[in-house]
């Protein structure tokens, strides 16, 4: 019956304290899987967009904006973010900023509607 342990058991013995080396009596949750790492560069091809997506930095972007998509393009952005690693929040905060950025007549529209909305 010892030897019988829950799943939750075994994490609990493999998430022991820094320095500590579980003892284990099986061999851990995926160990048979290959131990080659695996690279997410290997899966990515050399894409100039791509390359300054992933060097893209939201890390001060603070406001939280709602949106709603189409069921095609939310499995094309979670596939996105499997293939590419890059999060989906960081994909969409690049890809608004690079369509602003693209097409600079945005800014004079809503320039020059709230000039004429002050008057």
């Amino acid at each position: 019956m010892e030897k019988m342990k829950s799943l939750a058991d075994q994490l609990r013995e493999q998430m022991v304290k820094p320095g500590e080396k579980p003892v284990q009596d099986k061999p851990a949750l995926g160990s048979e899987i290959s131990k080659t790492p695996k690279s997410k560069t290997n899966k990515v091809s050399d894409s100039v967009i791509l390359k300054a997506l992933i060097d893209y930095d939201n890390t001060d972007h603070k406001t939280l904006v709602h949106f709603r998509f189409d069921k095609q393009t939310v499995e094309f952005m979670n596939k996105f973010k499997i293939a590419t690693g890059v999060d989906v929040t960081k994909f969409i905060a690049f890809s608004v900023r690079h369509f602003i950025d693209t097409y600079p007549e945005l800014k004079s529209i809503i320039k020059q509607y709230m000039q004429n909305s002050n008057l």
